[in-house]
């Protein structure tokens, strides 16, 4: 990624797939919004959400215009514009944790929402998807972090790459009924990915 304050190229070690309205856990699982238009196509772009209000985490758009789908960016390693990275992410204890899960790795690029949409196939572009050569011993398991449709291996890394994040399972949804006295608040299902 280009920016006024220099260039951060990282390459990437961990992804996850959603498969838009046939994946409970995809953002799209219940139809175009506002938000998730871009996951709708056409694909190439960038769809950038922001995560627990907190931390923006980026996609990449990958299925033909009309069909949601993409790809969550999880990991990677910063491998240009690495003292640019440093300072966006000043609590990275080492390197191997500057782009080592989805929030951290939009941070050390320096994405935010106002990236959602940006055809990354534009070779002249800020942000820009580029292919390098092969990758050896790709490794597939789980998602990390979500409680619906967990158990498929959609989650793909590079196998021995340090900047992969730690695998997380996520927790069941809670289907029994609050105890008598407690509140409760239920997420609706579909849609739960906010790693």
């Amino acid at each position: 990624m280009d920016s006024a304050e220099g260039p951060v190229t990282v390459r990437l070690t961990e992804v996850e797939a959603y498969e838009g309205q046939a994946d409970p856990a995809s953002h799209a699982f219940r139809g175009p919004t506002r938000r998730t238009a871009v996951m709708f196509g056409p694909p190439g772009r960038l769809y950038v959400y922001l995560s627990y209000g907190l931390h923006w985490c980026a996609n990449v758009v990958c299925q033909p215009d009309g069909t949601a789908g993409a790809v969550l960016l999880r990991a990677g390693e910063v491998v240009d514009g690495i003292a640019l990275a440093r300072s966006r992410r000043p609590a990275a204890r080492t390197d191997r944790d500057l782009a080592r899960g989805p929030a951290r790795l939009t941070t050390a690029l320096g994405l935010t929402g106002g990236d959602d949409g940006i055809d990354l196939l534009d070779r002249g572009g800020r942000v820009r998807l580029t292919v390098c050569g092969g990758v050896p011993g790709i490794h597939t398991g789980p998602r990390v972090g979500i409680s619906t449709a967990a158990e498929l291996p959609w989650r793909f890394w590079v196998a021995e790459a340090p900047s992969v994040s730690q695998f997380r399972p996520g927790r069941p949804r809670r289907t029994d009924p609050a105890p008598s006295g407690r509140a409760m608040i239920t997420k609706p299902a579909g849609g739960d990915r906010e790693d």
